[in-house]
């Protein structure tokens, strides 16, 4: 294999791996704000659990876009 050959897939591979790592995050992110958005439409705690585990979200990754999410809305 050519040294040429050899650099443009590393770089392949580089490029591969960080369009992965945006979409990991923007995933994250979508996950965390759709905790939030159900915490705030939910009756109680209870009802809130009940309706985060039917989604598959977790309610700390709600917390991890707080800040975020609460400054764009006011």
């Amino acid at each position: 294999m050519s040294t040429e050959r050899h650099i443009t897939l590393v770089h392949e591979q580089s490029e591969f791996a960080e369009a992965r790592s945006a979409e990991k995050a923007a995933t994250a992110h979508q996950c965390a704000v759709a905790a939030r958005t159900v915490a705030s439409h939910s009756n109680d705690a209870e009802d809130c659990v009940s309706l985060l585990a039917m989604l598959g979200l977790d309610a700390l990754a709600g917390k991890q876009v707080g800040g975020a999410h609460s400054a764009a809305r006011g």
